[in-house]
């Protein structure tokens, strides 16, 4: 049954044969998808009933592909290529390597490729978490012309180490259980995701308040311009000489999901630092977000040992707490001022002028407690399920790299 090879790690106690090297094509099919016309825009081959599958779709999912974003008519099935439900899908452009389980017939173009195990050879969700193995092996592979691309030459003859079918099976039923988790954490996040934006939307809205401890309503809510409730600075403009050894700046890329990311950041001398921090020296409490490229983004500085560049500094006064701001700071109202801001712009960017003159709406103190209190409470509640969700995924790949050889 091939080249024989050594058995993984970990492994189901019952089985003892060995494992096997096989090519990817001798235990499933594997062929291309399609989509001939050009342009592929034309709206004659769209908007029917079979689910016409991208690259994006299958970036953007669990294992199991459940959602799309485009379908074809009967015009666009006899231009496309179809596959049956339990195809393993694998993209070959732009995004290389990332795999999804259908669970129904799909049309796919030139950019993914469907895989199809032989039965009672090779185990759908087995060979999935094998290839998903494979992801980096094949990013490595791909040639880099307009955008990066692997082939069927790459994939055919992609050498596998596999057990029994049955043996498969049984890793495939252990892992599902494992898939199954991470998919319903992964649900749970979307959920407390949607939830938070909805509320959002109708506290800042005004159609749902809050109440004091008697029961009775907050007064009425100001609209006040940024700059008449917060100290709004922003960073350097210069560019000051990056350093080996030094203090982190910190500009719009470091910003990521309401937190400071410093794994690609540049460091300065203490001069320079120095210099920034006459000016706008941040403090822990203080609110940063972009101003140029990336606009937004911003986060409540729970660290302050480093300067900022391109980036709009708030500082807390009396009337305005940075605790309640940086909810509506985050809120689609926000969203929607800055988007009038930077319509027709080439580049994103807001001034200094733009970002003080912002509208902010202004609740009572008490009142602003506890909107804080209350959204507060749905991020730890987020925060705590992207770190279960990370952490399973983490013992999954663990688990994957000493259940496979």
């Amino acid at each position: 049954w091939g080249c024989k090879m050594i058995a993984p790690k970990l492994r189901f106690s019952e089985f003892k044969d060995e494992w096997f090297e096989k090519k990817l094509e001798e235990i499933a099919t594997v062929e291309r998808g399609k989509f001939s016309p050009r342009p592929r825009n034309d709206p004659k081959f769209y908007n029917g009933e079979m689910p016409f599958i991208q690259t994006g779709d299958v970036a953007n999912c669990g294992i199991y592909l459940e959602k799309y974003t485009q379908t074809l008519n009967e015009e666009g099935i006899k231009v496309s290529k179809v596959f049956p439900k339990n195809s393993i899908l694998i993209t070959i452009a732009a995004n290389i390597g990332d795999t999804a389980i259908t669970r129904f017939p799909v049309a796919c173009p030139d950019s993914l490729v469907a895989i199809q195990p032989l039965e009672n050879i090779a185990n759908t969700h087995f060979l999935n978490n094998l290839l998903e193995l494979k992801k980096e092996y094949l990013d490595s592979q791909a040639t880099q012309n307009a955008q990066k691309n692997i082939n069927l030459q790459v994939l055919k003859p992609l050498e596998l180490v596999i057990p029994n079918y049955q043996e498969q099976t049984k890793i495939a039923e252990f892992l599902s259980a494992v898939d199954d988790k991470i998919s319903q954490l992964s649900r749970q996040l979307e959920l407390l995701n949607q939830y938070k934006k909805g509320v959002m939307q109708k506290i800042f809205s005004q159609e749902i308040r809050f109440k004091n401890e008697n029961g009775e309503d907050f007064g009425e809510w100001e609209e006040v311009p940024l700059n008449f409730v917060c100290d709004v600075r922003d960073g350097t403009h210069d560019s000051p000489k990056y350093v080996k050894k030094g203090y982190p700046l910190v500009t719009s890329k470091n910003l990521k999901d309401g937190k400071l990311d410093l794994t690609d950041i540049s460091l300065i001398s203490q001069t320079d630092f120095d210099n920034i921090n006459k000016r706008s020296k941040v403090h822990t409490g203080d609110i940063i977000f972009g101003m140029i490229g990336t606009i937004g983004n911003p986060v409540l500085l729970k660290e302050s040992n480093f300067a900022i560049k391109n980036v709009a500094l708030i500082k807390e006064k009396d009337e305005l707490l940075n605790k309640f701001l940086i909810h509506f700071l985050n809120s689609s109202l926000f969203d929607r001022q800055v988007k009038v801001l930077n319509v027709g712009n080439t580049q994103k960017f807001l001034s200094l002028n733009q970002i003080r003159n912002l509208s902010v709406p202004k609740p009572t103190i008490q009142e602003q407690e506890k909107i804080a209190e209350f959204l507060t409470a749905i991020d730890e509640r987020i925060d705590h399920t992207t770190t279960q969700l990370n952490h399973t995924k983490q013992w999954k790949k663990g688990l994957l790299q000493q259940m496979f050889v």
